[in-house]
């Protein structure tokens, strides 16, 4: 069983990242998930950089242990959020050497979608990446809320489905 860690830059409690996410989380039977919502570390900590705060030490020893990551966020002016961002910077150099990541973005528009390729993957590549399995960019719209999480279009969810396939065959391809 591989462990993943499924870190959410999303800056909203209510977000649609945050429930795609959830959504995917819940999918990855068989492993062991752990979702991290950024905005809910300590911010005095985070912005301070404060890598001896219990929480940030926690999740950055969380990150480093595991096997893959998800990575989300919703995109703001062009790339992934400031508070995302943050975090990723508290990360030492190598902190995903040998691991398998998937970068995912929401966004307004698909002019946004760029983003995964020219804002984020190059910070996870930056970081050590193992391998950076084709990102995922979704369109609001495409992501409703209910109840019980989020339904997808049956063509977005074979998008999703897609990539995290990709993701699942790279930790099974790294024992």
């Amino acid at each position: 069983m591989s462990s993943i860690v499924a870190l959410v830059g999303s800056p909203s409690t209510g977000s649609r990242t945050v429930a795609l996410l959830r959504h995917i989380a819940d999918g990855l039977a068989g492993h062991d998930v752990h979702v991290v919502p950024i905005r809910a570390l300590p911010a005095d900590a985070l912005l301070g950089a404060d890598t001896t705060d219990p929480e940030i030490s926690e999740v950055v020893k969380q990150v480093l242990d595991a096997d893959g990551l998800i990575v989300a966020s919703p995109v703001y002016k062009a790339a992934y959020s400031g508070v995302l961002k943050t975090f990723l910077d508290l990360l030492p150099a190598a902190a995903l050497a040998g691991k398998a990541v998937l970068p995912l973005l929401t966004g307004g528009a698909p002019v946004h979608a760029l983003a995964v390729d020219y804002a984020l993957r190059p910070v996870l590549t930056a970081l050590g990446a193992r391998h950076v399995v084709t990102g995922l960019f979704l369109i609001d719209k495409q992501i409703e809320r209910t109840e019980d999480g989020v339904v997808l279009a049956p063509d977005v969810q074979a998008s999703v489905d897609a990539a995290v396939g990709e993701l699942t065959a790279t930790l099974a391809g790294q024992r």
